[in-house]
């Protein structure tokens, strides 16, 4: 029977940025991080109604920069993790595993 995986805040949040601001498919990105797409959908549905709550009164400067930071954010993100996993793999090698 397989467990499931818990995952903190902060890498749900960097997994929806990376949908939200590269415009890639749920379906790629979930592949990328290694978790299911349904599960990384209801987490992309999640922030969309929430940020549906908010009143958008951000001055086009102000977008634009947060646009920038956010796929900043993204990237940076998703070589964190891309880092990640190469240093586990690495651990694992080393140990003959």
């Amino acid at each position: 029977m397989e467990t499931r995986r818990r995952f903190d805040r902060e890498f749900k949040e960097g997994a929806v940025r990376i949908v939200r601001e590269t415009g890639k498919p749920i379906a790629q990105v979930a592949r990328e991080l290694g978790i299911n797409d349904g599960t990384l959908g209801n987490w992309v549905e999640l922030d969309r109604r929430a940020r549906e709550g908010g009143d958008g009164t951000l001055e086009e400067s102000e977008r634009a920069e947060l646009r920038r930071l956010r796929k900043e954010n993204a990237e940076l993100a998703m070589e964190r993790d891309v880092l990640k996993r190469s240093v586990a793999l690495w651990v694992k090698e080393a140990m003959g595993h």
